[in-house]
């Protein structure tokens, strides 16, 4: 299903809970596969830890040093539920937070500012 970036760019994903349980992302021809866990512990640590307070998204490749306090970091921190990069593709295990919060956007529990650069986020606390 095709949803945007938070920049406004189109991608479409699909939740493989079968085999893998992973979320897979494609952009053009690039794929990126992320471990399944990412929606629910996501959304979790932006309502609890955060307390629905904006987050920067802080999107990087993989190559890339994270900025601290975003989204990106925690996702490929030591200390998030699976201790690492939720990114499963070699390569390309960065990027995280231009995908997960945007699906999380299209399932009505997030909301993320669009703008051309430095976007946040933050879980819609009911």
């Amino acid at each position: 299903m095709p949803i945007q970036t938070p920049t406004g760019t189109p991608f479409q994903y699909f939740i493989n809970s079968e085999e893998a349980a992973i979320v897979i992302v494609t952009q053009n021809e690039n794929r990126h596969d992320y471990q399944l866990s990412a929606l629910v512990d996501l959304y979790q640590w932006l309502r609890n830890d955060c307390q629905g307070e904006w987050v920067y998204l802080g999107t990087k490749r993989e190559q890339e040093e994270a900025d601290p306090n975003t989204v990106e970091i925690w996702a490929r921190s030591p200390n998030n539920p699976v201790n690492g990069f939720y990114g499963l593709t070699p390569g390309r295990r960065g990027q995280f937070a231009t995908y997960i919060p945007s699906i999380l956007e299209h399932m009505g529990v997030v909301e993320i500012e669009h703008n051309a650069r430095n976007n946040r986020v933050r879980a819609i606390i009911r």
